[in-house]
């Protein structure tokens, strides 16, 4: 045990030390928090207002002026095509049957297209003084439908989890589904990056003939192990910083929009990217962490983070021992590895939907695919979504596998490791696993 902890360190500190590490480590938050605020800002600062005429002789529009989502209407019956943009609009519209419209639609006269929000904008412009003039036309008092309107957008749903006797929990499905899809997608990202990074590392050392060194004085097994810890230890010291840098960043982006911003233009623009389901689940989550069991979805995330690395970093540590300088080779014998992750992110988009399903169920328990998969249903609830004898089974079984994938890792490892000159096949890899 001890010449795996010395093995550890020396893996740890080596790493973390290197000046990659240290700039992927802190320019990574900044650039992605930094990219996020220059979307925000460029798209509160680039929205602008499209001024429209509106020649109306249907007596919808009662009031000179109406604005909404980046557009504008003001009533003026003297604009017509040949005069509009010297009046300072960007555009004139027509009731139906009415001047060059010759239809029976509304039709609005521009020079360039709108952009969606503001055709949308125009539309609902139109449709809100279309229901209003037909209560007018009722006799009905149109401060009603405002009422009606203003009651129906308050309208809310929320979903109760029945708990434990009298114990209820507030649900919130757009909150499961954000810490379902991030927790999973970082530990896709963990698997790749890290399992090949110990792949690469065990080629480099093979290469250079560190390892024959190495080798005479620890076992095959110990240095496998000590090298798998020390990169695991690295990645769960990066994602921490992230975490920390991040979340630090991102309370920062307030300071990122313009003070002397409109509100109403700031909506409009905000509105595309906040009708988006990631904005909603984001939203839920900052509003409303209360729905999920955050200390079991943080327990279990550290444990499949782990044992999912565990497992998957020791088929790369055997491929890395087995294939020499070409990495050719080494991509040929990795591709039976990184298709089962690729397979675990595809069902996983499948489970975050339908959390219950026959598929999410097998494949959260699978090792090959439990610590993706398993990781977007817990914040579904648990005993609700996930069974108590799902979670357990689901975490022996992947224990159970970084077991046995070990234990065949090392054999091949201990083979590879001092084997040179040759591109060995999967069969030839087989052999070596089972040979006592």
């Amino acid at each position: 045990m001890k010449k795996i902890w010395l093995i550890i360190q020396r893996e740890y500190l080596t790493r973390v030390r290197n000046k990659t590490f240290l700039l992927s480590t802190f320019l990574t938050p900044i650039l992605f928090v930094g990219v996020f605020a220059a979307v925000i800002f460029i798209t509160i600062k680039g929205q602008s207002t499209e001024k429209v005429a509106v020649v109306d002789d249907t007596g919808i529009f009662q009031k000179n002026e109406y604005k909404r989502g980046g557009v504008e209407f003001v009533t003026d019956i003297t604009a017509d095509t040949s005069n509009y943009q010297s009046k300072g609009y960007s555009a004139i519209l027509y009731s139906p049957n009415n001047g060059i419209n010759k239809t029976g639609s509304w039709q609005i006269f521009s020079k360039k297209n709108f952009g969606v929000m503001q055709s949308d904008a125009v539309r609902d412009i139109i449709k809100d003084e279309y229901e209003r003039n037909v209560f007018r036309q009722q006799g009905i008092d149109v401060a009603i439908l405002d009422s009606v309107k203003k009651a129906s957008g308050s309208l809310s749903v929320e979903t109760a989890i029945i708990g434990q006797g009298d114990e209820i929990k507030k649900g919130n499905s757009g909150v499961a589904y954000g810490v379902g899809y991030a927790a999973s997608f970082l530990i896709y990202i963990t698997l790749f990056v890290y399992g090949a990074m110990v792949m690469r590392g065990v080629m480099e050392e093979k290469t250079s003939r560190i390892a024959e060194v190495v080798v005479s004085s620890v076992k095959p097994f110990q240095l496998m192990m000590g090298k798998i810890l020390g990169i695991g230890a690295v990645g769960l010291t990066q994602f921490i910083l992230w975490i920390i840098l991040m979340t630090a960043l991102s309370l920062s982006l307030g300071f990122f929009i313009p003070s002397d911003i409109d509100p109403e233009t700031m909506n409009s623009a905000m509105s595309g990217i906040e009708n988006s389901p990631q904005a909603t689940a984001f939203a839920g989550l900052k509003e409303s962490l209360s729905s999920v069991n955050v200390p079991l979805i943080v327990g279990c995330f550290l444990f499949y983070f782990f044992f999912g690395y565990l497992f998957y970093a020791s088929l790369f540590a055997a491929v890395g021992s087995a294939v020499n300088e070409d990495p050719q080779d080494a991509q040929s014998l990795m591709f039976p590895i990184t298709m089962p992750i690729i397979l675990a992110i595809v069902i996983m988009i499948n489970a975050i939907t339908n959390p219950e399903g026959q598929m999410a169920v097998w494949a959260s328990i699978i090792p090959f695919f439990s610590p993706i998969v398993m990781m977007a249903r817990l914040p579904f609830g648990v005993p609700g979504t996930v069974a108590y004898w799902e979670l357990g089974l689901s975490m022996l079984m992947l224990v159970l596998g970084f077991l046995i994938t070990t234990w065949i890792s090392a054999k091949i490892y201990r083979t590879g490791i001092l084997m040179y000159g040759k591109k060995p096949t999967w069969k030839e890899m087989w052999k070596w696993a089972v040979r006592k």
